[in-house]
């Protein structure tokens, strides 16, 4: 049984997915820095610093909820618009790298090595011949 845990637990999809979890969690964390700290300030500017979380209708905390939509929207802007930005970044990135010719291998080189001396021969011959 144990080793049957053990492979399932050193797959590569299950690392993957340990290390996307990780990830995302760091991630997390700059996503709600970026919108506590940064985008609900400026917001909060825009719209005179409004804090919805205090209204309250006899016991029923709609504030609380038009709160968490808005910090939803927030954060949703915020992590498309970062997606987007890196997305341009790789594809910059891929445009470089395909605008780039491609190195011959090293049978490719002797290749391109053969036929010019063959073609050299070619010339020398005709050359001779005339």
């Amino acid at each position: 049984m144990f080793e049957e845990f053990k492979k399932f637990a050193l797959k590569g999809n299950i690392l993957d997915l340990a290390v996307g979890v990780i990830i995302g969690a760091a991630f997390g964390k700059i996503v709600s820095s970026l919108v506590a700290d940064i985008m609900t300030p400026l917001l909060g500017l825009i719209v005179g610093k409004r804090d919805f979380t205090g209204l309250v209708y006899h016991g029923i905390k709609y504030g609380s909820f038009i709160q968490s939509v808005f910090d939803f929207l927030i954060i949703s802007i915020s992590v498309f618009f970062f997606i987007r930005l890196l997305s341009k970044i790789s594809f910059k990135k891929k445009e470089i790298e395909e605008a780039k010719p491609p190195v011959p291998t090293k049978e490719e080189q002797l290749l391109i090595e053969i036929r010019d001396l063959l073609q050299e021969q070619v010339k020398n011959q005709k050359g001779m011949d005339s």
